[in-house]
């Protein structure tokens, strides 16, 4: 038993090294907002500044870029998502890159039980009214699809440019403007207040940072020949 325990405190002193202090600090700082932020935004109906901040997008964004925006948002729900994950699973499978895989399934796996299943139900904020798709329903805080995005797409990025470098400017350009256009089209849907988003992105990021620092004691206990870990 002692040694099991020991062995613990020497994977999480690893995983704390790998994560960073930045990161950690990052951590505890997205925990504190959403306990503090999370109860009062929820129990504000209408609130103020966000309201004017979706008025502003509608104001602003003429209606061919709308119509676009609304295929965006549809695009990027869970059954095309749930496409993209599989696919790149299987890539990573066909390439035997186990952990890789792992890593993912955790990753994609465990935002959507973070989001869906505890925060959404913990703060139960309402969406925003008048949404221009029918078929956006439950909570709204925070944000699903900011928060999945960024760990799917993300550490995606990661993974594959661990192993294929010279992908690393393509992909990350060309996933950051695909999250920021399911982000804007989110909006534009009123699906979410932009403050969803904000902590959406947030909790995304701390997972995403979670995982990787995961991986890179995986990638220094087990595989110490391996290219240079995705979290550096």
């Amino acid at each position: 038993m002692a040694a099991v325990v020991h062995r613990l405190r020497g994977l999480l002193a690893d995983w704390l090294a790998a994560l960073g202090a930045w990161r950690l600090g990052c951590a505890v700082f997205t925990a504190l907002l959403l306990g503090w932020a999370g109860p009062q935004l929820a129990a504000i109906r209408h609130p103020r500044l966000d309201e004017r901040l979706l008025d502003g997008v509608h104001r602003l964004i003429p209606e061919p870029l709308g119509n676009l925006l609304l295929r965006v948002y549809q695009m990027s729900g869970v059954h095309l998502t749930a496409v993209l994950v599989l696919a790149v699973l299987i890539f990573l499978s066909l390439k035997r890159l186990w952990p890789e895989l792992v890593c993912l399934m955790v990753g994609t796996g465990g935002i959507l039980v973070i989001v869906d299943r505890w925060l959404k139900p913990l703060f139960d904020r309402r969406r925003p009214s008048g949404r221009l798709l029918e078929d956006i329903s439950g909570r709204s805080f925070p944000s699903g699809h900011a928060a999945g995005s960024v760990v799917f797409y993300f550490l995606t990025c990661c993974l594959l440019t661990a192993h294929y470098p010279r992908l690393r400017r393509p992909l990350f350009v060309f996933s950051s403007c695909w999250v920021a256009l399911v982000w804007l089209s989110t909006l534009y849907c009123r699906a979410h207040w932009l403050s969803d988003i904000a902590a959406g992105a947030a909790v995304g990021y701390v997972w995403l940072s979670f995982c990787l620092a995961g991986f890179t004691v995986w990638e220094q206990r087990c595989r110490p020949s391996s290219p240079p870990s995705p979290h550096g």
